[in-house]
C-alpha cells in the first residue's frame, strides 16, 4: 500500500482518481525545508515521512511560477496562499502585460531501500493568471487558466486530464506499474 503524505482531502481524491493502486492519507508535517527546487523540498519531504511511516511513501510539492513575477510564489505557493490569498497574487499580476505562468508539482517516492531511494516525477502545465473564475478545486485554480478556463470551472476529471498534478501522477503511475 501507497502512503500519500498530505493533509489536503482534495489531492486526496485526485490522487484516488490518477492511480490504480491502493493509496492511503497519511497526516505527517514533515519539515519543510526552504529551497527554490521543488524536487530538493519533495525528496526531503519523503526521506523523512518513509523513517516515520516505515513503509512506501509518497509526496508532492506544488508551486505556481509566474512569468511577470519571475517565477514567484514558486515552491513558496502554499505559504503565499495563505498569507495573502489567491486574489492579492491576481492584484499583483493584472498590470503586467505578460500573464503567463505555470503550475508544476514533483511527486517523489521514498521505499527506504536505501538513503539515496527517492524517485521524482514532474507534471507541468502552461496557462495564464486571471481573476478568480468558478467553484470547484482548490488553492491556485480559481486564478490559473488552462485553455480558455480556469482550474475552478473544470470538474475534476477534467482537471486531472490536463493538470500538472495529473501529469506527475502518470509518470510516476507508469514507473510504479513496470514489473
Amino acid at each position: 500500500m501507497l502512503q500519500f503524505v498530505t493533509g489536503n482531502d482534495e489531492k486526496v481524491r485526485e490522487v484516488e482518481a490518477l492511480l490504480d493502486a491502493d493509496v492511503s492519507q497519511f497526516e505527517f508535517d514533515y519539515t519543510e525545508i526552504q529551497s527554490p527546487q521543488l524536487e530538493a523540498i519533495a525528496a526531503h519531504g519523503a526521506r523523512e515521512a518513509y523513517r516515520e511511516v516505515g513503509e512506501p511513501v509518497i509526496v508532492d510539492d506544488s508551486g505556481l511560477f509566474v512569468d511577470a513575477l519571475e517565477g514567484f510564489p514558486g515552491p513558496y505557493s502554499a505559504y503565499v496562499e495563505n498569507t495573502v490569498g489567491i486574489e492579492r497574487v491576481w492584484r499583483l499580476v493584472e498590470p503586467e502585460a505578460d500573464h503567463g505562468a505555470a503550475f508544476r508539482t514533483v511527486v517523489a517516492y521514498c521505499d527506504g531501500t536505501d538513503e539515496d531511494s527517492v524517485r521524482t516525477f514532474e507534471g507541468r502545465v502552461a496557462g495564464e493568471v486571471v481573476a478568480p473564475r468558478g467553484d470547484g478545486g482548490f488553492g491556485y485554480d480559481p486564478i490559473f487558466e488552462h485553455d480558455g478556463r480556469t482550474f475552478a470551472e473544470m470538474d475534476p476529471g477534467e482537471k486531472n486530464a490536463v493538470s500538472h498534478r495529473g501529469r506527475a501522477f502518470e509518470k510516476f503511475a507508469e514507473w510504479y506499474e513496470q514489473p
